[in-house]
């Protein structure tokens, strides 16, 4: 059950609304998501229900990131920097 739902945020990852995030949250699920808890995997899905707008101000430091966010979000920057 695990195994088909990480291959759903991953794909979910690839295919957002600009090719921005595309990159930067793909690079994020392909190295972290299978070392993920559930209760990561549910706060990733949620993320993933944001704009993409939003997340690529946070992910780039534009705008400040909501508090239940900020951990993930400074993770993925600092995946897509490597």
């Amino acid at each position: 059950m695990n195994d088909i739902r990480i291959k759903r945020l991953k794909m979910r990852s690839m295919r957002r609304g600009i090719k921005e995030m595309d990159i930067i949250l793909s690079a994020y699920a392909d190295q972290r998501l299978e070392r993920m808890s559930a209760t990561e995997l549910d706060l990733y899905e949620a993320l993933l229900h944001e704009n993409d707008q939003d997340l690529y101000q946070w992910v780039t430091g534009q705008v400040a990131t909501p508090e239940h966010y900020a951990s993930m979000i400074f993770d993925i920057s600092q995946v897509f920097q490597k």
